[in-house]
């Protein structure tokens, strides 16, 4: 790539002018400012900390080394420190450019670290300084984003969390307090947490806080623990014993828990320990070498040496090290364990009532966080000269025009402007109606539970509602069959695709599938074989909405079924979205889901949805599959070049531009993903053909941050206190210079809603800020599958979609829980690919 390209590239694009379209509002925003920076230079240190601990240990560490030195050594200097290897201070330590000190390790923490010395090594080395006049230069838009600005940046966001991280559980950038902790089922509890942060923003710097939550171990007895674990209600529901089942699932939860004990004692009671595993068998069974050449088992031990009677001798023993057994009843948890294990569904569900509040109640919230941090009167922002405000910031905001939705002209209601984010679909009629004529029922489950009297009646009002909005249904009787749910899934499937074939004597279009729960394993397996295997769109219905069959659900039900059979559901009136309208213009999505972390074997899967008519209400996808963890979409280039024949045979043009989203890329991969993507795409264009070179707009789409907008003014919420749907922000929070914003599109159910922020990079189509802020708040009211305005524009929704999809492909190789094994390395070689007949509608949906 040229020198010249190459500049184009890594500097980003610039903001055009302000956009002025739509209602003027004001909105609060959980940013506060920085009203003074440090003035001098900031002295930045690297520590090398020996032997090498977690960072939890080095600030304890940290903060002993400083209580034995700050006067004699330091000059009273208070310097702040990231918990790994950098150090900042507001001017030059005493001792010159380098030093050696030693610690020594408080007493109980030694246990938590095999082999650990009680002395550590701190050898401290200059690096450099950080000048703060450049900051201000970025800040005003004089000078582009320098390597000394990041360190700015950092060195801030070190010295406003050092303090919190000394004193609360941190995890990440937040910090935790047990203060209204909630227990979650089974041993746990969620903590509130605080997440703050230094940003950039036009000619000043802010603090971004939020709220954030974590689950924790309980502290306190292990036997209660263990009771919840298991679904208990006292200790004495466990006389009879526990499984082997339980005892392994106890077990799982437990590894690696930190404990003390508390039989020995006030002046011993501080010996900690952590759980290697549990004793196979109760307490009152589970013998050890006395010493004398005999055995005992604990419980009698626990009577002979310290008089104490076990209550619940009925229950296991903690190994803590070799042979070393403690009845559960002796141990206490240690407060302030992060529980790392997934959460189970009960887990879970309580987690999102904890984290679910009104945008009312999180304002008050973060002010309470700020109140804690209590800025003012923190003497390490004293000394670097750092002023908080305790105000969230106001800023200017606009509310966008609705745009006008469209329907078949035969609806009651074809052209109409939504109110508040969403619709329904009573008189209207889908813009273009799928044919269903060949289709069959697959029930899981027998004709006992699942009645095939209620499976018919559920056709009925389905073929019905199919036929109000607007598709036609010439076979309103299709078979239908029971199945074992664990049986043989890929031969019933098969053969339900038979019965649907030769019943309407052409090729099958869909199976209905009615499962019994909502268990992943079987939807996994069922569109593994539908999308792979068949080549049938498939479309699942729980049994227990069967059942009702109620009319909003099946018209939700023949939205997904018209698409996947090629239909279209709505369309915007074209003059509303000129930039797609004008010109053959595509719009892709792009998307990477990783696998979780626990999970490194698994690969990466990224998806690329790109629209197909003029009207951006049709999609096709391409996956693949590449190596995990990898930011860059390996092979972009081919994914671009199949979506773009598919839209020359689908259209009979070349699109003249492209309008790129981009999900799933942090602010450090803006470059990388840039240079190499927008060369990916470019490259599959000459491909075609060597002179093709359609205008290219590369615009990433995040949802992964934490700005929140509260509205000053009820007039200017909705029913749950959020901003209107169409809200857009571009001032104030964003970039000094670069063209970004925040738009809240669509309306809030529940909670505080999160905007979609959208970052231009790269721009050859000269959009202005409205432009692109219309189309995509536009696109929007786009989304196939429901009747509202969605949070972020279709393309990545369906390439978010697609991703996950793309996980059920594999045999055997999707799951929904924490992988134990080590996993097959070469697991991409066991996806599946999609059927061509399926890959030009939307099956996904």
């Amino acid at each position: 790539m040229s020198e010249v390209r190459q500049n184009i590239i890594s500097t980003f694009c610039r903001r055009p002018s302000v956009g002025t379209l739509g209602r003027q509002i004001r909105v609060r925003s959980n940013f506060f400012e920085v009203l003074a920076l440090p003035t001098q230079n900031i002295i930045h240190y690297d520590v090398t900390i020996t032997p090498d601990v977690p960072p939890a240990l080095n600030r304890k560490l940290f903060e002993e080394f400083e209580t034995i030195h700050r006067e004699e050594k330091l000059n009273g200097i208070r310097s702040v420190f990231d918990g790994r290897k950098n150090i900042f201070a507001p001017q030059n330590f005493p001792f010159g450019d380098a030093a050696t000190f030693e610690v020594t390790l408080p007493e109980n923490e030694i246990v938590f670290i095999k082999r650990t010395p009680k002395i550590f090594k701190f050898k401290i080395k200059k690096t450099g300084e950080i000048y703060m006049d450049e900051l201000h230069r970025f800040l005003q838009g004089r000078n582009s984003m320098t390597p000394n600005c990041l360190t700015v940046i950092m060195a801030l966001d070190v010295l406003i969390r050092h303090l919190p991280s000394m004193q609360h559980v941190t995890v990440g950038r937040s910090f935790f307090t047990k203060a209204g902790a909630q227990p979650l089922f089974g041993g746990a509890e969620v903590w509130q947490g605080y997440y703050q942060s230094a940003r950039p923003a036009q000619e000043k710097m802010l603090i971004n806080v939020d709220l954030s939550a974590t689950a924790f171990y309980e502290s306190g007895p292990l036997v209660q623990i263990v009771t919840k674990i298991l679904g208990r209600r006292t200790p004495d529901d466990l006389r009879r014993g526990i499984t082997d089942k339980e005892l392994i699932r106890a077990e799982k939860t437990l590894k690696n828990l930190k404990i003390r004990v508390i039989h020995r004692g006030e002046a011993t009671s501080k010996r900690n320990f952590k759980i290697v595993k549990l004793t196979p068998t109760p307490a009152s069974q589970t013998r050890f070498d006395a010493g004398d050449g005999t055995t005992i088992d604990v419980a009698s031990y626990f009577a002979k040496t310290y008089g104490r009677r076990l209550s619940y001798p009925f229950l296991p023993c903690a190994i803590v090290q070799k042979n070393v057994y403690l009845p559960l009843e002796v141990c206490e948890v240690i407060e302030g364990q992060r529980h790392i294990r997934k959460l189970n569904e009960k887990q879970t569900a309580d987690m999102i009532k904890f984290t679910c509040q009104s945008p009312h109640m999180r304002a008050n919230k973060i002010k309470q966080g700020v109140d804690i941090l209590s800025y003012r009167k923190n003497d390490y922002l004293k000394q670097f000269g750092l002023e908080v405000t305790n105000d969230m910031i106001v800023i200017q905001a606009r509310v966008l025009p609705v745009p006008t939705l469209q329907y078949h002209p035969s609806s009651r209601e074809h052209t109409f402007q939504p109110r508040d984010g969403s619709w329904n679909l009573k008189d209207k009629k889908v813009a273009q109606g799928a044919v269903l004529g060949s289709w069959s029922i697959l029930a899981f489950g027998s004709e006992r539970d699942l009645p095939t009297q209620s499976i018919q009646a559920f056709i009925r009002e389905l073929v019905i509602t199919c036929q109000e909005n607007g598709m036609s249904v010439p076979n309103r009787t299709p078979p239908i069959m029971h199945t074992n749910p664990q049986g043989d899934i890929e031969g019933t499937l098969k053969t339900s695709w038979l019965y649907a074939g030769n019943a309407a004597k052409a090729q099958p279009q869909l199976i209905i599938c009615i499962l019994p729960n909502t268990g992943v394993p079987l939807y996994a397996e069922i569109k593994r074989v539908t999308d792979t295997v068949i080549g049938v769109a498939s479309q699942c219905v729980q049994s227990r909405h069967m059942m009702q069959a109620k009319k909003q659900y099946c018209a939700n039900l023949c939205l997904k079924i018209n698409v996947k059979l090629g239909g279209m559901n709505s369309f915007i009136n074209p003059s509303q979205i000129p930039f797609i309208t004008d010109r053959p213009t595509i719009l892709m999505g792009a998307d990477i889901s990783h696998p979780s972390p626990g999970d490194p074997s698994r690969p990466s899967i990224a998806a690329l949805c790109a629209s197909m008519d003029a009207r951006a209400s049709r999609y096709s996808a391409a996956i693949r599959v590449q190596t995990s963890r990898t930011e860059i979409i390996a092979d972009l280039a081919n994914m671009v070049k199949e979506l773009l024949k598919t839209f020359y045979q689908t259209c009979g043009r070349k699109p003249d531009r492209i309008l790129f989203y981009r999900d799933g890329v942090s602010e450090g991969q803006f470059a990388q993903v840039l240079d190499g993507e927008i060369s990916a795409v470019r490259a599959a264009c000459m491909s075609l053909e060597q002179t093709y070179k359609p205008t290219i707009t590369f615009v990433v789409v995040q949802k992964r941050h934490h700005t929140r907008f509260f509205p000053l003014d009820k007039r200017d919420s909705d029913r749950t206190g959020n901003c209107l749907p169409g809200t857009v922000i571009e001032s104030g929070i964003t970039h000094p210079y670069e063209f970004d914003f925040y738009l809240q599109s669509h309306a809030g159910l529940q909670g505080t809603s999160r905007p979609t922020h959208y970052h231009v990079l790269f721009d050859e189509n000269a959009f202005t800020s409205d432009a692109l802020q219309v189309l995509s708040y536009n696109l929007c009211y786009l989304f196939a599958r429901c009747t509202r305005a969605v949070s972020l524009v279709p393309p990545v929704y369906y390439a978010h979609i697609v991703c996950r999809r793309a996980r059920f492909h594999a045999k055997d190789h999707w799951s929904d829980t924490e992988s134990d094994s080590e996993g097959d390395q070469g697991a991409a070689s066991t996806f599946a690919v999609v059927k061509p007949e399926l890959q030009k509608v939307m099956y996904f949906m």
